[in-house]
């Protein structure tokens, strides 16, 4: 080997018959779903691997990096920290939710779009959601309300300088929005 360590997935972990399983209902992006799920599955575990929503980033495993992050009950979760079993009964928000049913973005991705505050995209859906309740609790943040509230949310690629122009350009728009 060249100092390279391959890991490989233990067939425990590949097969839901090794361990215990409950019955949760989470509705997820305003759909209701009862599935099973590991009781040691995290809420990321069961958003990728159960319901097939990908746009949930794992990244640190240990609740640091923020690209996890998704809205249970309009609050910012790390997906990566709550087990599965915690969301029963819950409304859990994704990225994939922040869309309209039509595919029209929503404000923030389309300010994202619109000012190439994206670069990678890891971030992007921890960033999403960390912003939506930002501007659903704040509808006129401060450049500064709006890096406090992305603090826990790393990213590798941009400065954050592009995601708070858009944060911002958003949040003005939405207003006009709401005002007209």
């Amino acid at each position: 080997m060249n100092g390279t360590m391959m890991i490989q997935p233990a067939q425990a972990d590949l097969d839901d018959s090794a361990e215990q399983t409950r019955v949760v209902t989470v509705t997820v992006n305003g759909v209701p779903h009862t599935a099973e799920t590991r009781v040691r599955w995290t809420l990321a575990d069961f958003l990728r691997h159960r319901l097939k929503l990908t746009g949930t980033h794992i990244g640190c495993e240990h609740g640091v990096c923020g690209a996890c992050t998704v809205l249970v009950d309009g609050l910012s979760t790390r997906a990566c920290l709550m087990l599965a079993v915690q969301a029963h009964e819950h409304e859990v928000t994704t990225v994939e939710g922040l869309a309209a049913a039509d595919g029209t973005l929503h404000p923030l991705q389309q300010a994202l779009h619109e000012t190439h505050g994206l670069q990678c995209g890891f971030c992007t859906p921890g960033m999403l959601t960390t912003l939506k309740e930002l501007l659903d609790t704040n509808p006129a943040p401060t450049e500064e309300d709006v890096r406090v509230a992305i603090s826990g949310n790393l990213c590798r690629c941009t400065g954050y300088d592009g995601i708070v122009k858009a944060t911002l350009l958003a949040a003005e728009r939405m207003r006009k929005g709401a005002s007209a």
